[in-house]
């Protein structure tokens, strides 16, 4: 299937957030030439990424492990302004830095194969051809919504981290936090300080990480993530294996009870939520009253505009090596599962343009067989297992 009128390019970039500016970088660097090398597509309004989306409350001063994309040094930033504001006008300075011509706003609707080993980017605005897709679309427009007994009949209001506007909108609320991860904690304590009452629940006791966070320590986390990505599985946060920074006011929110979790609730009641273990203890049945529930719970890869081109596994995952799917040699994601940190997207980003390169140095026909080859390949086995 293809558009006659599709604009031909090697590479398709979709995203501009730090793994699609690391990806776009790097294209740069190889020789790529933006219009005709490759294009960046981008559906926000402006330079920013995810990062333009987050709360006021989150100045770059909270900011945890934000590194500098390749090339351009992050510098003089104010810890007291907004990270949307700060990292913002700084992806927007690399852009015009580095002449990479991002186009927004541009939603892309699918990829799927087109004609002569391209693949078809269907995006509005018009259609791309290209000879391999870079996707870097990472995970803010894919909230997770855990879905519990009675969550539609409760009364207060209910949110989550993407939606997310700071704590002043909770003052003399009390106020439930879902989850154990770095917002969940963040949220929690800084709506303590203003809202009536909290409380928070996670699946799993947090675990609170002691000490520096080494190089040693990151490979180890990385390389957890990165198996489950081999295997095909649905990526976990490189977070949910590295533990929370046991900073200063996080032991302050402790010492205080701020951080004192309850384990996970077992329905949503028009007030607030209970817990059906009571019986058991000889207790009747716990619950907490609340005015507002906030779903710290993470988000989901946004990959299904690949799903024309048949990538997931049977786990649910796309099978990844290095940067590149399993069963189709011209699409890489970065941003994905193991790289899916600002210092991980500017290496992936890296990875991912040399095999790309590597790729479309052969002659064009090689690019698609290898495409189909794996395919095949993986079929076979799937077949047989």
């Amino acid at each position: 299937m293809n558009n006659p009128e599709a604009r031909e390019v090697d590479v398709v970039v979709i995203g501009a957030g730090q793994a699609g500016l690391s990806s776009a970088y790097h294209l740069r660097r190889a020789g790529y030439q933006p219009g005709t090398g490759f294009v960046v597509l981008d559906h926000a309004p402006r330079a920013g990424g995810a990062w333009q989306f987050r709360w006021p409350s989150l100045t770059y001063g909270k900011v945890h492990g934000m590194h500098a994309l390749p090339g351009m040094e992050l510098t003089g930033a104010d810890g007291a302004r907004p990270s949307s504001e700060v990292i913002g006008e700084y992806f927007a300075a690399y852009e015009r830095a580095f002449d990479l011509r991002v186009h927004r706003p541009v939603d892309v609707t699918e990829v799927r194969e087109g004609d002569g080993g391209r693949l078809l980017v269907r995006a509005s605005g018009g259609d791309w051809a290209a000879r391999a897709v870079i996707n870097a679309t990472g995970t803010w427009d894919r909230p997770f919504w855990p879905r519990y007994p009675g969550q539609e009949t409760f009364r207060g209001r209910q949110l989550h981290t993407a939606n997310y506007p700071g704590p002043q909108e909770f003052a003399g609320q009390r106020v439930l936090v879902v989850g154990g991860g770095a917002s969940g904690t963040q949220h929690l304590m800084e709506i303590a300080e203003v809202a009536a009452g909290t409380t928070w629940v996670t699946r799993r006791p947090p675990v609170f990480r002691e000490g520096p966070f080494d190089e040693q320590a990151g490979r180890e986390a990385v390389a957890l993530v990165e198996e489950r990505v081999r295997q095909g599985l649905p990526p976990r946060s490189v977070v949910s294996v590295t533990g929370l920074p046991l900073t200063d006011a996080v032991r302050r929110a402790r010492a205080n009870g701020v951080l004192d979790r309850l384990p996970m609730f077992d329905r949503i009641t028009p007030t607030g939520v209970a817990w059906d273990d009571g019986d058991a203890r000889g207790q009747a049945p716990r619950s907490v009253d609340v005015d507002v529930i906030v779903w710290a719970t993470g988000f989901r890869p946004v990959i299904d505009h690949l799903a024309p081109l048949k990538l997931r596994e049977s786990g649910g995952g796309i099978r990844v090596e290095g940067t590149r799917a399993v069963r189709d040699a011209r699409v890489h994601l970065v941003g994905y599962g193991p790289s899916a940190s600002t210092i991980g997207a500017n290496r992936a980003g890296r990875m991912a343009v040399r095999d790309i390169r590597e790729l479309l140095t052969r002659e064009p026909t090689t690019a698609a067989a290898t495409a189909v080859t794996a395919a095949t390949a993986v079929t076979a086995v799937a077949a047989t297992a």
